[in-house]
């Protein structure tokens, strides 16, 4: 399934209905009167979060979206019917803005969570509810009120806890693999990851955390060089980063204490030119590949001269990985106490 993150679509929220201009008409009634009903509401437009979907790629071939429209009232006293609601599933994590002004209407991050971004018309008042005793005879009604129409801007950004930065083929796939049920593409050339990347991660028992892996960022990232900026919104909403470097260096002269550290400032320049808010979140330095790396001491001395702490792993012989999940659990409870 193709992954579709922000889509704009048309949607109207339906008008109410012409309230009735009726005469009550019947055999042995002299004062007959207004009998005219009311307009029925139109329908309104929700969004509802469903966690089995993950992708707003139905959007994209439908961008019409309109919900009914209420009856017009009829003799007899008989109100119009209500126009019915549309509901539009969507992702967890997807926001809805108002494309013109960027106004946030709703921001979905519950399973089942229903909110009403468009509402509809009411429904116009026959001529019988005007009629009183300064006024037997009405002769007008009311129309129904048109329904609310706005471009939407859906912007889906994925609920994870973690979310992991770093070049590509830093070996974020072969963790996420690892440690998760996730199965992301893994091979030994860059850009394997295309898409983010959700998986849970069991550490001990009643204590879990998701990840989220997007493609790897190269310099320059943030002028829209690569893929990874164009994923980097869905790490706003996570609580901690971890930031993976290859032990060995993916290229030769990153193959040093001091091309790690290279590697390291590279994607940090990216993530503060992208966003001040996503550069403040707490972040764990991971140097993996430690199994086949000769730098990996010198590269930890080397990060303690700057005052950064790193930690140590291997997905394929799993060194080090426990005591890494068992740190993040730590720091996650850490922050929600906070």
């Amino acid at each position: 399934m193709k992954f579709v993150d922000e889509v704009v679509i048309d949607a109207a929220a339906g008008d109410g209905g012409a309230g009735s201009i009726h005469w009550r008409r019947e055999k042995f009634v002299p004062m007959g009167g207004p009998d005219g009903g009311n307009g029925g509401r139109g329908g309104s437009v929700f969004v509802i979060g469903d966690s089995g979907i993950n992708t707003l790629l139905d959007f994209r071939f439908q961008p019409r979206w309109h919900a009914k429209s209420g009856e017009s009232g009829g003799g007899n006293n008989r109100n119009g019917k209500s126009g019915t609601d549309l509901e539009l599933r969507v992702p967890l994590g997807t926001q809805v803005y108002d494309a013109e002004s960027e106004e946030l209407l709703a921001d979905v991050i519950s399973s089942d969570e229903k909110i009403c971004v468009l509402k509809g018309g009411r429904g116009g008042k026959g001529n019988a509810f005007f009629k009183k005793a300064t006024l037997q005879a009405p002769d007008f009604a009311q129309p129904g009120e048109l329904g609310e129409r706005r471009q939407l801007r859906l912007n889906l950004k994925v609920l994870a806890d973690v979310g992991i930065v770093g070049l590509p083929n830093a070996g974020k796939s072969t963790f996420i693999s690892r440690v998760s049920a996730a199965k992301p593409k893994i091979a030994d050339y860059p850009f394997t990851t295309l898409t983010p990347q959700l998986g849970m991660v069991r550490v001990d028992e009643g204590k879990s955390f998701v990840v989220a892996d997007i493609p790897g960022l190269i310099e320059g990232a943030h002028t829209g060089k690569g893929l990874g900026v164009t994923f980097l919104k869905h790490l706003e909403r996570t609580k901690l980063l971890l930031h993976f470097i290859d032990a060995t260096g993916p290229l030769e002269h990153l193959n040093t204490p001091e091309g790690l550290l290279t590697a390291y400032r590279t994607i940090r320049n990216e993530i503060d030119s992208f966003s001040p808010e996503l550069a403040e979140k707490p972040e764990i330095i991971v140097l993996t590949k430690v199994d086949s790396s000769t730098n990996v001491n010198e590269a930890i001395l080397l990060f303690k001269k700057f005052h950064l702490t790193s930690h140590c792993i291997s997905s394929v012989t799993g060194t080090g990985i426990n005591d890494l999940l068992r740190y993040v659990i730590d720091q996650i409870e850490e922050i929600a106490r906070l």
